[in-house]
């Protein structure tokens, strides 16, 4: 099983810090949230609590993932990135694919882009996109981030995004894996069809095993079942050595943990680097 660091809702200038520690502690990757902004009001319903209402407020910090992970890239040398996950429906995917592959270039192919679909109608809406359709848009937005992310010229016409021939220089040495988020029916099955992986927000491990089972058939199903899939997990009723050898007996490959949440998203950096050393002695270093 390999462990990575979720640093969501941690003030910004704590990031390279925290992702130089994680890398001396042995953690594999680094998983980086995606907010573009608070809407003092919203139509929509975050889907991860159990009332629908944010957990976080106008003046919790966020930075933007790809950025984000191209600073801390710049401060370590084997340590991963990858967004989990970031919102696909708000953005352009030329635009996009431009950003990603600057990431995974700067990185030296240490970045993963892990996506989902987006709750908040607002940040479509204001960033110039539909809130409908959304999955179909995502759908055409992959094919289009994997099209041009495997370099040379190329040209896609889709229902919702159509290009004339392009190419964008320098292409990954590497292909950039895609993780999909979300627990629905559709995004488990864009997960087996065309991702990497699939990640997962906030879940019981009971729950998890579900989703997993049902990822291996819709896999299946799919032709795939051979491939390398990555199960990328934040599961919140296993903790301790037992609890992630739980985990990994479930089949998850990829445990998603903060070791500092007793004390705090906003405690100060020191806490986090000895939670983070802690954490390592007691459970890295023994699976």
């Amino acid at each position: 099983m390999k462990f990575t660091l979720g640093v969501a809702l941690s003030p910004i200038d704590q990031l390279t810090a925290l992702a130089a520690t994680a890398e001396e502690c042995g953690f594999s990757s680094i998983a980086l949230p995606d907010s573009i902004f608070y809407s003092e009001q919203t139509e929509g319903s975050y889907p991860y609590t159990p009332d629908g209402r944010r957990f976080w407020d106008a003046d919790t910090p966020w930075a933007d993932p790809l950025i984000a992970a191209a600073a801390m890239g710049a401060v370590t040398s084997r340590i991963h990135f990858y967004t989990q996950v970031l919102k696909l429906d708000p953005r352009n995917p030329v635009l996009l694919a431009r950003q990603v592959g600057s990431v995974a270039n700067l990185t030296g192919n240490r970045f993963g882009l892990g996506v989902g679909l987006g709750w908040s109608p607002e940040e479509s809406h204001w960033c110039g996109a539909p809130f409908r359709d959304r999955g179909a848009r995502a759908d055409e937005a992959i094919d289009v981030l994997k099209l041009i992310l495997g370099g040379g010229m190329v040209s896609y016409h889709g229902k919702h995004f159509s290009f004339e021939k392009l190419q964008m220089s320098p292409a990954p040495s590497a292909p950039v894996p895609i993780y999909v988020g979300g627990h629905t029916e559709p995004a488990l099955r864009r997960a087996a069809r065309v991702g990497d992986g699939w990640s997962s927000a906030m879940m019981r491990l009971s729950e998890l095993t579900t989703v997993i089972d049902r990822l291996a058939t819709l896999r299946a199903a799919a032709g795939r079942a051979d491939r390398p899939f990555e199960i990328q997990a934040v599961c919140v009723d296993q903790f301790g050595l037992a609890g992630y050898r739980r985990q990994a007996e479930a089949g998850v490959t990829d445990a998603i943990v903060v070791p500092w949440v007793s004390a705090g998203f906003d405690a100060p950096l020191r806490v986090k680097q000895d939670a983070l050393r802690r954490f390592a002695d007691e459970v890295i270093s023994k699976l």
